[in-house]
């Protein structure tokens, strides 16, 4: 994915400023961080008999491609006269290519996929439809982890790893994911580091031992979430918290003793092991460096990984076992938590599509949410949220990295799931990767953050949060 440069940021800020101001003048109704959205109905309306386009949203990297061909060729058995489309953006303009359509309340797309920490703008607007009733008489909620249903499509959101069953929920699962460690099995031997000082120790062996590989590559890059989720990363596992959501308290939280040491461990001990120019590298430029070999360990997104099987982008071997003899993939290592990246995206209903289309719209979440089609999606290349789907065979031989996944969902933490997400996200991201880069030093980057974060919270006179 491509990290826009300094105009396509200005013309993606003044795209978002008319968003916001045009959402401040919706119909949206928010009280405390609880919303007024419309209800979808409890049971599907009578879907339509003539040709219809089902067309999804969500930004431009494999799973939406995979989306597309297994839809269309799955459920077009039940519904023929249904095509699915699934439109991609960049990921640095995907945020504002849904919520500036959402401010004019007209969309050219009937399922918004979304960042669980996007629900909550949605929702305080009236832009997505209330699926709560629609659940209760659809969706088997017993199949699945708590905390997955929770992250999303629950609002307001729950505490890590919890779901609280009296809230609404606005979404559905499509894609689950958290980050791997990949490491190079030739370089650093077959058991993979246990705790994240130990990591860094290897990474920086296997530098020193091979010139011309660096020890570590991860994301850095200054658009999307790339820097933010590093650091929050390493902040969970070292023991810190990016806030206190019951008090709505950033300043003297994310910048405490913890949240210190993991910046200084980013910046002076996971930097420094770090490819020349890689300042801005996101998912593409990770995977690249590893599948060129010019990477002892990286971290990426499981959902991510799957071309680096594929010989045809690697120099690591010429069919994937030789590449695998080459590329082990394991879950994070710990350090004073063993806390994990929550990623992944739901599915959500434009609340301005048409009748027949929000119509279809749940008749397809009905339909993707089954057990045998979750199986199915899951050899197709995709992340399931069912627990059976998860602990089947279609879903783990289906690729060396999805038992990291299996085994991570219990140790998943989300970022804040507020309305103001994106606005805290480009904060942070803006600073971390100051601090990446040399432009901040650490302490006043992390500071910076707590402060600027505050003052938006601060700003917005709502009570409590999620996501924590």
């Amino acid at each position: 994915m491509s990290v826009p440069g300094r105009k396509a940021r200005l013309a993606t800020a003044a795209m978002l400023l008319v968003a916001t101001t045009v959402t401040a003048c919706g119909d949206g109704k928010e009280d405390g961080g609880k919303a007024s959205a419309p209800k979808a109905p409890a049971t599907i309306p009578e879907l339509s008999k003539d040709p219809l386009t089902l067309s999804f949203i969500w930004f431009d990297w494999p799973p939406a491609q995979a989306l597309e061909t297994f839809a269309n060729a799955e459920y077009k058995k039940e519904r023929p006269n249904a095509t699915i489309k699934v439109n991609t953006v960049p990921n640095a303009n995907w945020h504002d290519a849904m919520f500036t359509q959402f401010a004019a309340r007209k969309t050219d797309f009937d399922i918004a996929i979304l960042d669980s920490q996007h629900i909550g703008e949605a929702v305080t607007n009236g832009n997505i439809l209330d699926l709560t009733d629609f659940v209760k008489n659809n969706i088997d909620v017993t199949a699945y982890n708590p905390y997955l249903l929770a992250a999303y499509g629950q609002f307001p959101q729950a505490e890590t790893g919890k779901r609280d069953e009296n809230a609404s929920l606005y979404g559905l699962p499509l894609l689950g994911d958290t980050w791997t460690m990949i490491y190079r099995k030739d370089l650093i031997g077959d058991k993979p580091p246990q705790t994240w000082d130990q990591m860094i120790s290897a990474a920086e062996k296997c530098q020193a031992d091979n010139p011309g590989v660096s020890g570590l590559a991860f994301h850095q890059a200054n658009g999307s979430d790339a820097a933010a989720v590093t650091y929050n990363t390493v902040n969970g596992v070292y023991g810190g918290n990016l806030w206190d959501p019951k008090n709505r308290k950033i300043e003297g939280v994310l910048n405490d003793a913890a949240g210190q040491e993991a910046m200084d461990v980013l910046v002076n001990k996971m930097k420094p092991l770090t490819a020349k120019g890689s300042g801005n590298w996101f998912i593409d430029e990770v995977n690249a460096a590893v599948a060129q070999g010019k990477a002892c360990i990286a971290f990426n997104w499981i959902a991510a990984s799957g071309g680096l099987l594929d010989p045809k982008q690697s120099t690591l071997g010429t069919t994937r076992e030789q590449i695998l003899d080459k590329l082990g993939f394991a879950t994070l290592p710990s350090q004073k938590t063993n806390l994990v990246p929550l990623g992944g995206m739901g599915m959500h209903v434009s609340a301005y599509s048409s009748t027949a289309n929000q119509a279809e719209a749940l008749n397809f979440m009905k339909w993707f949410e089954q057990a045998d089609v979750q199986k199915k999606w899951a050899a197709a290349g995709g992340v399931p949220s069912r627990t059976d789907a998860l602990e089947s065979p279609e879903f783990l031989d289906a690729g060396p990295f999805n038992q990291v996944y299996t085994d991570s969902v219990p140790r998943m933490r989300d970022m804040w799931n507020v309305p103001e997400y994106a606005r805290l996200v480009d904060i942070e991201n803006t600073n971390v990767n100051a601090a990446l880069n040399g432009a901040k030093k650490p302490k006043d980057a992390l500071d910076d953050i707590a402060k600027e974060q505050q003052s938006v919270l601060d700003s917005s006179n709502r009570k409590g949060g999620g996501g924590l």
